[in-house]
C-alpha cells in the first residue's frame, strides 16, 4: 500500500508542477499557441530521468524502491506530458500545419532523447 501512497503524492506533485509551468510559459513569458511548455516540461524530465538512472546505475547515489517509484512513477509520470503531448501535435496537425505538427514531434523527440543521453552521462560523471 505504501507505494501507491507514494505514487500518488508524487503523481500529484509532478501534476502541479507542470501546470504550474504551463501556467507561467503561456501567460507570462510566451504568447503562441505552440505547445512550448509541453515540450520543455517533456524534454526537462527526459533528463531528470537520465540524470537520476545514471547516478544510480554509477552507484553515486542509492535510491530504495519506494523512492524510485514516488520519484519516476509519481512525480516524473505526473510531471511530463506525453499524452498532452499527443493532443497537442494532433491540434497543431488538424488546426495549424502539419508543417508545426512535425515540427513538434521531432522537437520532442530528438529534445527528449537528448536530454535521457545528456542526463545519464552526467549522472554517472558526477
Amino acid at each position: 500500500m505504501g507505494a501507491w501512497i507514494a505514487v500518488a503524492i508524487g503523481g500529484a506533485l509532478g501534476s502541479v508542477a507542470r501546470h504550474g509551468l504551463n501556467y507561467v510559459v503561456h501567460s507570462r513569458w510566451l504568447d503562441t499557441r505552440f505547445p512550448v511548455a509541453t515540450m520543455a516540461v517533456n524534454i526537462f524530465g527526459c533528463f531528470v530521468i537520465g540524470l537520476l538512472t545514471g547516478m544510480i546505475t554509477s552507484r553515486r547515489i542509492a535510491l530504495p524502491l519506494h523512492w524510485r517509484e514516488f520519484v519516476f512513477v509519481g512525480v516524473l509520470g505526473g510531471f511530463t506530458t506525453f499524452s498532452t503531448f499527443g493532443l497537442d501535435t494532433y491540434t497543431l496537425a488538424r488546426s495549424h500545419s502539419s508543417e508545426a505538427a512535425a515540427i513538434n514531434v521531432a522537437a520532442n523527440m530528438i529534445g527528449g532523447l537528448a536530454a535521457v543521453w545528456i542526463g545519464y552521462a552526467a549522472g554517472v560523471r558526477v
